[in-house]
C-alpha cells in the first residue's frame, strides 16, 4: 500500500500545517485518496501475504474472510509492519479481524509464554473476541479467555502450568491475575485495548488499564493497538498516547469515514410520547417492524431506585413483552448485575435464532448478532457516542442494510436532546407520529 511505503515505521508523517501532533498523527482520511489498481489487494491473503501464518489466512478463508474492508486494507499494511495504531471506524468494519491478523503475525507460535494481551471493557466482547482468535489459531497456540472472577482460581493453576500465547481479558479479571503472580506481561509482544474509549470513560477501569499501559512491557518493545467506533477528543487522546507512553511517538491514527461516523444505510425513526405511554408504543413498533431479531435498550436502574426496592426497567419491559408480545421471537434479559452464567447463557440463546433482547448499555459495545435488524431505544442515550455503539448493533451481514433499523421512545422535553444526536453524528431522524402508534392494525 503506498502509505506504508512511503511512511516506514519511525518516519514522520504528514499533518494538517500548524497542528502540533505532527510527529505520530496520520491526518488525511485514507479513504480520500485516489486508489491505484495496481497497489490495491484484492485479497485479504494478499494484503497479509508473507506477515500472517498460512494456516492462519486458511482458517480466515474458510469462515468467509476473502476480501477485506476498508479499514482492514487501510490498516493491515501498518498493524503487520509492527507500527503502533489506532484503529477508528465505525461499528461492524472489520477492526477485530484486523487487530487479531497482527497478533497471529507478531507472536511465536513455539514459544510459551505470554506474547499478545486484549483488554476488553465487557465479558460479551471478550467472548466474542476470543471465539474469533480460537477459530482463526486452530490449535496452532493457546487462546485463554479471563473474565469472570469466579474462574480465575482454577485458570491461575492452568496458566502456570502452560502459559497461553494470547490472552483477552476484562480490566478487572486481568488485574487479579496480575497481583496474583500468575503470570508475567514482560514478554508481551502485542497490547490491544479494544472499546478504549469506553474503558478510558469509566473511572473503575482506567486508572488500572493505565498501571497496564505503563507498568508492563515498555511500550518501545512491544505493539499498542487501540480500537473504537467513537474516540471523542481524538486528537488530545493522541497527544497523550505518546505523551503518558503507551505508544511509540509513531503512532498511526487509522480513521475510516471520519465525516460519517453513522453508517449511511440505518434508517432512523422517533415517536414522542409520554413515559406511561412507552411500553404500549413499544410493542406497536414491534408489530409494525416485524423484525427478524431486536435489541431494545433501556436504561440502568438508578440508585434512587434500588433503594426503593423497585424492580429493574429492563425486567419491567421483558416481563411487559412476555405477556403483551404475540410473535414468534423469544423474550430475553441481559443485565450488568446478572451472575456471568446467567449472562453468558443469555447470550448463546440468542445466537442464530430470533430474539428480543431487552438490556442495558452492556449490550452497544462489541455485541457482534448478525441477525439483529432493528434497535429500539426505550430510553433515551446519555450522549452521541452511547446512540451511535447502539445503532450500531444493526446493519450487519448477512441481512439487507435496507430494512435494518433505529426507533427512538422520547419524551417532547427530550426532542431537543435528539436533534443534537442528529447533528453531532450528521443522520437525519424521521418522526412517527403517536396516533400511528395506536391505529396500528
Amino acid at each position: 500500500m503506498a502509505v506504508a511505503a512511503a511512511f516506514p515505521s519511525g518516519a514522520l508523517l504528514p499533518t494538517t500545517p500548524g497542528t502540533h501532533l505532527a510527529p505520530f498523527t496520520l491526518r488525511f482520511p485514507f479513504h480520500l485518496r485516489p486508489r491505484c489498481a495496481a497497489l490495491a489487494a484484492a485479497t485479504l491473503r494478499e494484503v497479509c501475504a508473507g506477515r500472517v501464518p498460512d494456516h492462519v489466512l486458511q482458517r480466515a478463508e474458510e469462515v468467509g474472510y476473502v476480501v477485506p474492508t476498508e479499514v482492514q486494507e487501510q490498516s493491515l499494511p501498518l498493524l503487520l509492519s509492527g507500527q503502533d495504531c489506532i484503529l477508528h471506524a465505525q461499528t461492524g468494519s472489520g477492526k477485530t479481524l484486523a487487530y487479531l491478523l497482527s497478533v497471529f503475525s507478531a507472536i511465536d507460535f513455539s514459544r510459551s509464554s505470554v506474547q499478545a494481551l486484549v483488554v476488553v471493557p465487557t465479558r460479551e466482547l471478550g467472548m466474542q473476541v476470543t471465539k474469533v482468535a480460537r477459530l482463526l489459531a486452530a490449535k496452532a497456540c493457546t487462546v485463554m479467555a479471563l473474565l469472570d472472577g469466579g474462574m480465575l482460581k482454577r485458570q491461575k493453576s492452568w496458566v502456570k502450568a502452560e502459559p497461553p500465547a494470547i490472552i483477552v481479558a476484562t480490566v478487572a479479571s486481568l488485574c487479579q491475575m496480575v497481583e496474583r503472580r500468575a503470570f508475567s506481561l514482560q514478554s508481551m509482544r502485542v497490547l490491544v485495548i479494544d472499546e478504549v474509549d469506553f474503558i478510558f470513560g469509566s473511572s473503575k477501569q482506567v486508572s488500572a488499564l493505565r498501571k497496564i499501559l505503563t507498568s508492563y512491557s515498555a511500550a518501545s518493545s512491544r505493539q499498542t493497538i487501540f480500537a473504537s467506533a467513537s474516540i471523542p477528543q481524538h486528537n488530545r487522546f493522541l497527544h497523550d498516547c505518546v505523551q503518558h507512553k503507551w505508544t511509540k511517538s509513531d503512532v498511526v491514527h487509522v480513521h475510516v469515514h471520519p465525516v460519517q461516523p453513522m453508517p449511511s444505510h440505518l434508517c432512523h425513526k422517533y415517536v414522542i410520547c409520554t413515559k406511561k405511554e412507552r411500553l404500549h408504543v413499544l410493542l406497536s413498533l414491534l408489530e409494525r417492524d416485524a423484525p427478524k431479531s431486536g435489541i431494545i435498550f433501556v436504561a440502568e436502574q438508578s440508585e434512587r431506585s434500588k433503594k426503593a426496592g423497585n424492580p429493574p426497567s429492563t425486567t419491567v419491559v421483558a416481563e411487559f413483552l412476555r405477556n403483551a408480545y404475540k410473535g414468534s421471537l423469544n423474550v430475553l434479559l441481559l443485565e450488568e448485575d446478572m451472575h456471568f452464567n446467567a449472562r453468558a447463557a443469555s447470550f448463546s440463546e440468542v445466537k442464530g435464532r430470533g430474539f428480543l433482547l431487552v438490556s442495558t448499555d452492556i449490550a452497544s459495545r462489541g455485541f457482534d448478532l448478525p441477525q439483529t435488524s432493528h434497535i429500539y431505544n426505550f430510553d433515551l442515550p446519555k450522549t452521541a457516542t452511547d446512540y451511535l455503539h447502539r445503532a450500531g448493533r444493526t446493519g450487519r451481514e448477512p441481512f439487507s442494510r435496507l430494512e435494518c433499523g433505529v426507533a427512538t421512545l422520547i419524551t417532547e422535553e427530550e426532542h431537543f436532546v435528539l436533534q443534537r444526536f442528529q447533528n453531532e453524528l450528521k443522520f437525519h431522524c424521521e418522526e412517527l407520529p403517536l396516533e400511528s402508534m395506536f391505529t396500528f392494525s
